[in-house]
């Protein structure tokens, strides 16, 4: 079964971050860890939780009158979907463009492009993408 693409909006980023850190956590736990940098009251911080819930970002357990959060999807899904995101927005899908782009444009030392080479090998030599296209 195919893993789903997730993207994530701003506030739902922050929500999720927040949660990784304090998971299981209940709502007012990350009102408040979220207070000095975004500002947001707990109705809305429960509104964007509930949300996700439905979307099926956060998963909910009940202990009594109080529901603490977890988060359904990693840190790795969720940088999955945001790069993917942008790969198809800004290079109409094309991966081998944006990696053109990011290398001409950031200033990589030696070091970090010989790391990158060993990735490369690395991936070569298991075979690449398996998959039929």
């Amino acid at each position: 079964m195919a893993k789903k693409h997730y993207e994530l909006t701003e506030a739902e980023w922050a929500i999720v971050r927040a949660v990784w850190d304090n998971e299981p956590c209940a709502a007012p736990t990350i009102q408040e860890a979220l207070e000095a940098t975004k500002g947001w009251t707990y109705s809305t911080v429960k509104t964007i939780m509930d949300r996700m819930t439905a979307k099926g970002l956060l998963g909910t357990e009940r202990i009594r009158n109080l529901i603490l959060y977890r988060s359904t999807i990693t840190k790795q899904e969720a940088q999955k979907g945001e790069i993917m995101r942008t790969v198809k927005r800004a290079f109409d899908g094309a991966l081998t463009p944006m990696m053109q782009f990011l290398l001409d444009n950031n200033n990589l030392s030696q070091k970090q492009l010989s790391e990158l080479e060993v990735i490369i090998r690395k991936k070569r030599s298991r075979g690449g993408d398996k998959r039929k296209k």
